[in-house]
């Protein structure tokens, strides 16, 4: 049976002696590489009689130094929300998720108080699984022979993985699928994840302006700093009933009707109303229609939906949900 999800934001926990096998990193996306790395380790925890852990980070370290060096610009896209991600980690095995507060008094951490902290007195880590290459602590200064070194003094094993090749020998990473979601490569971006690009949300009340369109919506926030293309995109939506429904959906900041800047997922359902506010859906991205556009009235922004939501049937004739 499953064990139920624990999180933690904080360590120790307040079961601190039940021993873990653990793996760190960002895991933007879960994509097929992390999930080999996640399969490693359930597998192990298994075979161990450990619990499957993963340590991650929020915000992401890279956003984290971009706020601190006034650099905004080097902030990385967000693939998942935290939700998301946290969904996903536990869909792939992982009964005890880490969630570390990525601030200054984490940046400045030293490698040998990480070890000692997180991995021992946090965890009472047995099994660690990081990349060839991993770093931490303060300035990158921990290595995989230092984590060796610890492990065999303190007690746990440590394990190295290759990076993942797709079946094409290249490989998988977050930063790749960054740049496909960027210019809306859905195809290729769900080959990279094993299945279609996601978002999830609670429905939200918006101005009501789709309904006066006789286009009503389902309206989502995201994360503002969403790694995917705005614009409009085939849809299939999860969770307003036994089966997926089909949808057209625009990401983006709403020229036409607000200057507000503010990023919203607005889904329209093909051929059917459903009362959805404050229920939590996901949505599958699965192709690209065009990009977001300000058009100079109601009645032109009208017809362009019209087409989308046209195009998007025939998408669904011809490929099914």
């Amino acid at each position: 049976m499953k064990s139920a999800l624990s999180i933690y934001r904080t360590l120790p926990r307040f079961d601190a002696s039940r021993p873990s096998a653990v793996t760190i990193g960002n895991f933007d996306g879960v994509h097929l590489g992390h999930q080999a790395i996640l399969e490693k380790v359930r597998s192990e925890a298994v075979a161990r009689d450990l619990t499957p852990t993963a340590i991650t980070f929020t915000p992401h370290p890279r956003a984290y130094f971009a706020q601190r060096g006034n650099r905004p610009e080097l902030a990385p896209t967000q693939i998942s929300s935290l939700r998301d991600k946290l969904s996903l980690l536990a869909c792939h095995g992982m009964a005890q998720i880490v969630l570390a507060k990525f601030d200054h008094a984490f940046a400045d951490m030293r490698a040998e108080q990480f070890i000692q902290q997180l991995l021992v007195e946090g965890l009472n880590t047995r099994w660690l699984l990081v990349g060839k290459d991993f770093r931490f602590g303060h300035q990158r200064q921990g290595t995989v022979a230092l984590l060796q070194e610890y492990g065999q003094r303190l007690g746990f094993e440590v394990q190295t993985i290759e990076d993942i090749a797709d079946s094409h020998g290249h490989r998988i990473s977050s930063s790749e699928l960054r740049s496909l979601l960027a210019v809306g490569n859905m195809t290729r971006s769900a080959e990279l994840l094993g299945q279609p690009y996601q978002l999830s949300g609670h429905v939200i009340h918006g101005q009501k302006l789709g309904r006066t369109l006789n286009f009503p919506t389902l309206n989502i926030p995201v994360p503002q700093h969403c790694a995917a293309r705005s614009g409009i995109y085939i849809v299939r939506v999860h969770g307003l009933g036994p089966t997926p429904l089909p949808g057209v959906a625009s990401l983006g900041v709403r020229p036409t009707v607000t200057d507000t800047g503010a990023l919203l997922l607005e889904v329209h359902l093909l051929d059917i109303n459903i009362d959805a506010y404050g229920k939590l859906v996901k949505v599958d991205f699965l192709n690209f229609v065009r990009e977001e556009e300000k058009f100079p009235d109601l009645q032109t922004l009208t017809a362009a939906i019209e087409n989308d939501a046209q195009q998007a049937r025939e998408y669904f004739v011809v490929n099914g949900l």
